[in-house]
This record gives structure tokens, C-alpha cells and sequence, in this order.
């Protein structure tokens, strides 16, 4: 694990560069990050206690460059520590490494099962999340991979969803509709294994809902009228 010195006299993320300046390849790289985000901002809207960044560089090591996962989290940390945002996550300037990494393994191969482990590894991050829906068999993994840190090295986990104890959530796969996308996605999960709903499923249910209340509405308003009494006057 990475030892820090005292970040006072490390650079801070005004003077890092924000990004490694890899292009992001494929438009559910970010998507899929972005449902879980939005699905914490639903959840967590009452704390201000975690981050979750997308494609932000992380700075784990002064005399190393930032590595970019897909998505991560990181909690004890404040959401908006500043006005435009942060540019990068520094870990000597936060003091909190991120507890969970994904990556998302596009056509163009990034080293997520080797380079991007270790890497990972290295910096401490208890939990190491690879989803590879369209090309694991061609890395012979599982679509969907959870790796926990033990002793310093990643053991893959068996469960899924797997359950993060730390953050009292569970993450993994199911089919789902995203911004009008109906895939599968990666999902939160509660500690009784429910999924946790995106902002366009809890929009239709709550629509259903109101719409079975305007009928239940007119028929007692038909019900009334057909007995000869006027609704309008009570």
C-alpha cells in the first residue's frame, strides 16, 4: 500500500493535471458510471459525506501519473469541497483513498485484469469492480468480476450482487432502462438484495401511481353521480 508524506508539501490539484488525456471509447464507459452516481445522489441525498468520480484522475503517488478508473467511490470525503468541483482526486490532499474502482472493459483493451489491478492494488483500494458485458470471454473472465483486497492482493469475490459492507450497498448486474436504454446495467442493491431503481424507473412508477389514483378518483365521482348526487358541491 502506498505510504503518503505530509501533503503540504505535495502538489495540490490546482497544479496536477486533470486528466491522463485518454480518450474515452465507448458511450456506456460513462453511462454506466453515471447511472450509479445518480442513483447514490437518490440514496445519499441526505449526506454530504462521499464522492463518486468519473473518468477524474486519481493521484496516489507524486512520482507516478494519475490512473482514471471508469468510476469510483470514496466516503468520509466532502461531495462539493469547492465551487467549480474538483479537477482530480488527490489522495495526499483528500486523505481518503477510494474504497471501490470500476472499469469498464471496451473494445479497446485497457489492461483492466492486469496493469490496472495491480495498479489498484498498489494504491490500497479495497475493492477492484471490472464489468465486461460484451467481451469477457474474450479475456476469459465473467461479465462482471468483484476483487476484494486481502493481504495486498485482489481474491475474487463469489456473490452477486456483492455486498459491500462498508458502504451498506450491494452492487451488480440487472436489466434496467437509463436514459430510455433498456440493457443491462450495474446496479445498487439494498441489504435485502433489492435493486435499487434509477430516476426513469422511479419516475414511472410514481406516474402509475398517480394514474391509479385519478381512477380510483372518477370512479367514486362516477359512482356518485350515478346515484343522483353531485360531487362538485361537497
Amino acid at each position: 500500500m502506498v505510504q503518503y508524506n505530509s501533503w503540504q508539501f505535495l502538489p495540490t490539484q490546482e497544479e496536477l493535471p486533470e486528466t491522463d488525456h485518454k480518450p474515452v471509447d465507448s458511450q456506456l464507459q460513462v453511462l454506466i458510471a453515471s447511472l450509479l452516481e445518480d442513483i447514490l445522489s437518490w440514496k445519499w441525498s441526505h449526506r454530504n459525506d462521499w464522492f463518486w468520480g468519473i473518468n477524474m484522475g486519481v493521484y496516489y503517488d507524486q512520482q507516478k501519473p494519475p490512473i482514471v478508473p471508469d468510476g469510483f467511490l470514496c466516503l468520509g470525503v466532502q461531495r462539493l469541497p469547492r465551487q467549480g468541483g474538483r479537477l482530480s482526486y488527490v489522495v495526499w490532499q483528500e486523505g481518503v483513498l477510494p474504497i471501490i474502482a470500476l472499469e469498464y472493459v471496451s473494445k479497446s483493451y485497457g489492461g483492466e485484469y492486469d496493469t490496472k489491478k495491480d495498479d489498484y492494488a498498489n494504491m490500497g483500494v479495497t475493492y477492484y469492480a471490472v464489468y465486461n458485458p460484451e467481451y469477457s470471454t474474450r479475456h476469459n473472465h465473467s461479465p462482471f468480476e468483484v476483487y476484494r483486497l486481502v493481504q495486498g492482493k485482489y481474491v475474487l469475490q463469489s456473490d452477486e450482487p456483492f455486498f459491500l459492507p462498508e458502504i451498506g450497498l450491494g452492487i451488480g448486474r440487472a436489466q434496467g432502462t437509463y436514459r430510455g436504454w433498456n440493457r443491462e446495467w450495474l446496479y445498487w442493491y439494498d441489504s435485502q438484495g433489492n435493486r435499487l431503481l434509477s430516476t426513469e424507473e422511479r419516475a414511472e412508477i410514481a406516474q402509475q401511481q398517480l394514474e391509479q389514483e385519478r381512477r380510483k378518483t372518477q370512479e367514486l365521482i362516477n359512482k356518485l353521480r350515478a346515484r343522483g348526487i353531485d360531487p362538485d358541491i361537497f
